[in-house]
């Protein structure tokens, strides 16, 4: 007789951001599968699904693969499941990924879900279709409530990005739970930055369709191998020395180390000022003396 299959409480969805709205659906997944003496799991995708059904339509990403998965050992579930979504997943409907992924594959018995929740082909898979196949094949639904922010907004991913891609970073923070973050591998540069006075990590970020904020400088806290670090980055170009391309360079603030090939995290705190050309390097390096003076007072008002 083969072992019974532990009974599992499952929530499915992108959770892209893992934003304060996917917390308190997490959260409610932990209570329900304690009270069942279940497992607590979570099964997303990769990649985002908008981008195999309709890729013009793909929205930039509040979070990488990576990063959410780092966001996601923060909560007290037991276990995430990353489904490739391809053509063919693209193809089941709701009855079809609830019958042949959700309980042949990890013994669903319950499923939470947001309240705007839709899977299946065409998003078909919406809270009352959900219900109603769960009174069918007997496993429940619970349908989680919205986390609204102060002015009554629900939380989402799409109003988070709305705030990211207008600067607005205290916003999207009082979403998130924690402020936004950028991450990538420490990669050589120019090695222009020692020689004003400012060494700075030249950080690759780790994805094309990660969604960045306005550039500028701004201050920061980055998290690293060697510890996490108050500092300020620059995002965008270098226009003093005539360099067109846009980059991420970070300046920590009483740092020292070998940092080239470590993976670096990127807290935005607050934007300090636009970038722009200074008449001569000397120029730049009184401005950026400045800039380390607002980053400081800023970072220390913002514990």
């Amino acid at each position: 007789m083969s072992p019974e299959r532990p009974r599992a409480v499952l929530t499915v969805g992108t959770f892209d951001g893992v934003h304060r709205g996917h917390r308190l659906v997490l959260d409610r997944l932990r209570a329900r599968a304690t009270a069942e003496g279940a497992t607590a799991g979570l099964v997303t995708f990769a990649p985002h699904p908008l981008e195999v059904v309709n890729p013009a339509a793909a929205p930039p990403l509040l979070t990488t693969h990576e990063e959410k998965l780092e966001a996601l050992t923060q909560s007290a579930i037991d276990s995430v499941v990353v489904l490739p979504f391809t053509p063919t997943l693209a193809q089941y409907d709701a009855p079809q990924f609830v019958d042949h992924v959700l309980r042949e594959r990890f013994g669903m018995t319950t499923l939470l879900v947001g309240y705007d929740h839709g899977f299946g082909r065409g998003r078909s898979g919406d809270a009352q279709v959900l219900q109603a196949l769960g009174a069918d094949r007997g496993f429940a639904v619970e349908v989680v409530p919205p986390v609204q922010m102060e002015d009554g907004q629900p939380i989402s991913s799409t109003m988070i990005r709305r705030a990211v891609a207008g600067g607005d970073l205290a916003r999207a923070a009082a979403a998130l739970g924690r402020p936004y973050a950028v991450s990538g591998v420490v990669v050589e540069g120019a090695g222009r930055g020692r020689s004003l006075g400012f060494r700075t990590l030249n950080i690759a970020l780790g994805a094309e369709r990660k969604l960045l904020p306005p550039e500028g400088v701004y201050a920061i806290r980055a998290q690293t191998r060697h510890g996490a670090f108050d500092g300020m980055v620059n995002l965008g170009p270098r226009p003093t020395f005539g360099e067109a391309e846009s980059r991420l360079e970070a300046h920590l603030f009483d740092a020292d180390g070998d940092w080239y090939g470590s993976r670096v995290r990127i807290d935005l705190i607050a934007r300090l000022r636009e970038t722009r050309r200074f008449e001569s390097p000397a120029a730049l390096m009184a401005q950026l003396a400045v800039d380390e003076r607002d980053a400081r007072a800023r970072l220390r008002a913002a514990r």
